[in-house]
């Protein structure tokens, strides 16, 4: 459970709101460009770095694959599953996130391409040092339901969950 790790809040994203909060920051980041390429973190990063290089017109997409979320939520070891191979330090290349939560996994990918841009759709306030660009912070004891982490299902009415 995500209470396990400290959040106490949920932040439920649905399909429409990533989309526009995707264009948001393509909105953000076009006068910073023109970028040579797009790195999403995945896996988190892929649909928003769809969107952007879509918005942005960027056909050159690389990924940076690292876990460290464990089950429970927490951020456990972060583990590289897959590293770059970008030239210049990642000089005029964007890094495309969802998130940026404690910042840990956004340390690794800066010290991979540190002249890189990075750009989140969201941002914690431990993170948000580690990122350029973001559109939205939430509290560091959020947990952000992203669309591909939800299912439809009944829902109380409030006044019953109050009462639990």
């Amino acid at each position: 459970m995500a209470e396990d790790a400290g959040y106490i809040k949920y932040f439920p994203v649905s399909w429409e709101e990533l989309h526009r909060n995707g264009r948001a920051l393509a909105w953000r980041l076009m006068e910073l460009g023109p970028f040579e390429g797009i790195v999403a973190v995945t896996r988190g990063g892929l649909v928003p770095a769809a969107i952007v290089a879509r918005e942005l017109d960027i056909r050159h997409i690389d990924t940076v694959c690292i876990a460290a979320y464990r089950d429970d939520k927490s951020v456990g070891e972060v583990n590289i599953i897959k590293g770059l191979d970008i030239p210049n330090k990642g000089k005029g290349w964007l890094i495309v996130d969802d998130l940026v939560d404690s910042g840990i996994t956004a340390k690794y990918v800066r010290d991979m391409i540190p002249e890189a841009h990075f750009a989140t759709l969201y941002a914690k306030p431990k993170g948000r040092p580690r990122v350029d660009t973001f559109i939205t912070e939430v509290s560091q004891d959020t947990w952000i339901l992203f669309p591909w982490d939800q299912a439809p299902s009944f829902a109380k009415p409030i006044v019953e969950e109050k009462q639990s």
